[in-house]
């Protein structure tokens, strides 16, 4: 018994229990054991007397107002789509019984039954950095709003789940102790679901052969895209509550800050398919206005050892292609948009060069695909290795062949020049529309026209197209004068070549099937040289180039709709008369 009485002596009433004792409509003792009770169950003090049937909660509401001075807000008038539901985490909503109202500028307005729960106030504030302001709100529908959310929250997550849940668990990540120690350092990621989501997402991309994912957060909506053939499909529309959560799990998974959301970070994730095949992510945050995008781009080293037959080469092309490796010295370019399969196109002349008795260094920002034999540097300017740094080092080893990922400033021209002028193959790209555009454009980088005309061999422009699916592609009759219009030349059309259309099936997506490259490839002729030397335009280089019998990109890819590899669609999309 005296236990009992220190027990209660202990408890002082303050505040809305106070209040009701003082009102008559609770005895103090009841009160009391209702505050421990309350602790005990880790509840509000108002949940806990209005699930127990203690205390109506319109009257618990109406004694709260007159305390505390706060109007009562009717949840009924309340539109539930309009409740900002990626503003606070689904884990605050449920420790604080605390529901997000509405957001007016920098201010945010949630609903709680206990005007004293001023921990609600602060975790929410702290963790969306916006002013946090109380309405008070009666408690059964309080609670049966936090539930239905909650609850909405989850059905719309396991929906996305239904297939393919077996193998989620199961996915393999390198390194799993330090993703590990992540997870438990950022409690705001371990959440089952997230997990599971994102993981059905990468095995989605890598099954349709997806190269990049996007996570995109907008105002009302969150949706997730998928680049299958060079296009974005939408696959998926989480709840825009799930934003931060889905945020936090990528940034584990790719050993990024999961507390800074202000700046771009740059991340990787290495999943493991089997023993012997691993499928590497490059990752990149970018802060936006409704949360942070993520894009994760698939890197399959496998991509690497194709070889050049599978790339799409005309035979004129790939001849004049390895005949540029097989010299000891000079500079092959190749240039294109980004994802238009340059790092492979790099790669596969690396693959074919790769031989014991040669030394090859590359300098990537990042590296894209791992190579047994090739020495590869991870570019990183924070430090100051930067591509012209990496380049200096590589010139002091001996180096046979060196790549570089991307020529960007005339520090890193001049040294890949020189290299390429002094007994070295040297590798790179650059980002121009056109094999020409690519010369014009290094002289505009202040490369002297000479060294360019001495030290370039090779040019390769390229693009993508989606490759025609073979199991339903149809013949289509395009009129003679319409083919011309496109670029036909009169020998093409004489030959009444079979041309199809794009259908689609359930083996293909809208009608196409992987992809196949187009290449204008054009090797440095004196007369181009000469060009070059005497400051001659983009233009000029182009007219020598047809005059040499050299394809620009439109004849090349009108050259893949003859072969009936691809659709006259198709190619204007991705290239221009």
């Amino acid at each position: 018994m005296g236990i009992k009485q220190n027990m209660a002596a202990e408890i002082k009433l303050n505040g809305l229990p106070r209040k009701l004792v003082a009102d008559g409509l609770l005895e103090e003792e009841a009160a009391i054991k209702a505050l421990q009770a309350s602790r005990k169950d880790k509840v509000s003090f108002t949940n806990y007397l209005v699930s127990n049937s203690i205390l109506a909660a319109s009257k618990i509401a109406m004694e709260a107002s007159k305390e505390f001075g706060l109007p009562v807000f009717d949840l009924n008038a309340l539109d539930p789509e309009s409740i900002p539901r990626d503003t606070v985490d689904d884990k605050l909503i449920k420790k604080h019984h605390a529901l997000p109202l509405y957001k007016r500028g920098n201010n945010l307005y949630i609903g709680i039954s206990d005007p004293t729960n001023l921990a609600a106030i602060d975790d929410i504030k702290f963790q969306t950095g916006i002013n946090t302001e109380a309405i008070l709100v009666e408690e059964d529908k309080l609670s049966k709003m936090v539930d239905k959310l909650l609850e909405e929250q989850e059905e719309a997550m396991n929906e996305m789940m239904e297939e393919d849940l077996e193998d989620l668990d199961d996915l393999d990540f390198a390194d799993p102790d330090a993703e590990q120690k992540n997870d438990d350092a950022d409690s705001g990621v371990d959440d089952t679901p997230v997990v599971r989501f994102i993981n059905k997402i990468l095995l989605d991309a890598i099954k349709k052969g997806a190269s990049d994912i996007h996570f995109e957060p907008y105002e009302k909506v969150y949706r997730v895209r998928l680049r299958i053939d060079g296009v974005l499909r939408e696959v998926a529309k989480p709840p825009i509550a799930m934003s931060p959560r889905l945020s936090a799990r990528i940034k584990v998974m790719s050993r990024m800050d999961t507390a800074e959301k202000r700046v771009p970070q740059d991340g990787r994730i290495k999943l493991k398919i089997s023993k012997t095949k691993a499928i590497d992510f490059r990752v990149n945050t970018c802060p936006t206005l409704f949360g942070e995008k993520i894009v994760l781009r698939i890197l399959d080293p496998s991509s690497a050892s194709l070889g050049i037959d599978a790339l799409g080469y005309e035979p004129d092309q790939k001849e004049l292609y390895l005949n540029a490796l097989a010299n000891p010295y000079g500079m092959i370019l190749v240039t294109g948009p980004t994802g238009s399969g340059k790092t492979v196109s790099l790669y596969t002349g690396l693959n074919i060069l790769n031989t014991p008795d040669t030394n090859i260094s590359t300098a990537e920002d990042p590296v894209e695909i791992n190579l047994e034999g090739i020495n590869q540097v991870n570019v990183n300017e924070k430090v100051g290795l930067t591509f012209d740094t990496a380049l200096r080092a590589f010139l002091r080893q001996d180096p046979d062949i060196i790549m570089v990922g991307e020529i960007r400033d005339l520090k890193t021209a001049e040294i890949a020049i020189k290299a390429a002028q002094t007994g070295h193959m040297v590798m790179s790209t650059l980002h121009t529309n056109d094999a020409p555009q690519t010369l014009a454009r290094l002289v505009n980088m202040g490369v002297p026209p000479f060294n360019i005309a001495s030290a370039v061999s090779l040019i390769i422009a390229q693009r993508l197209a989606r490759r025609l699916c073979n199991n339903c592609k149809e013949k289509v009759d395009i009129p003679r004068a319409a083919l011309e219009e496109e670029g036909f030349t009169t020998e093409q059309i004489d030959s009444k070549p079979e041309l199809f259309k794009a259908v689609g099936c359930d083996q293909c997506s809208d009608g196409y099937k992987g992809r196949v490259g187009i290449y204008q490839v054009l090797p440095i002729s004196e007369e181009i040289g000469r060009i070059i030397m005497n400051n001659g335009t983009a233009i000029d280089i182009a007219d020598q180039a047809i005059k040499e019998g050299i394809d620009d990109l439109r004849k090349s890819a009108i050259k893949k709709v003859v072969a009936g590899l691809t659709s006259l669609e198709e190619i204007n999309r991705v290239t221009k008369d």
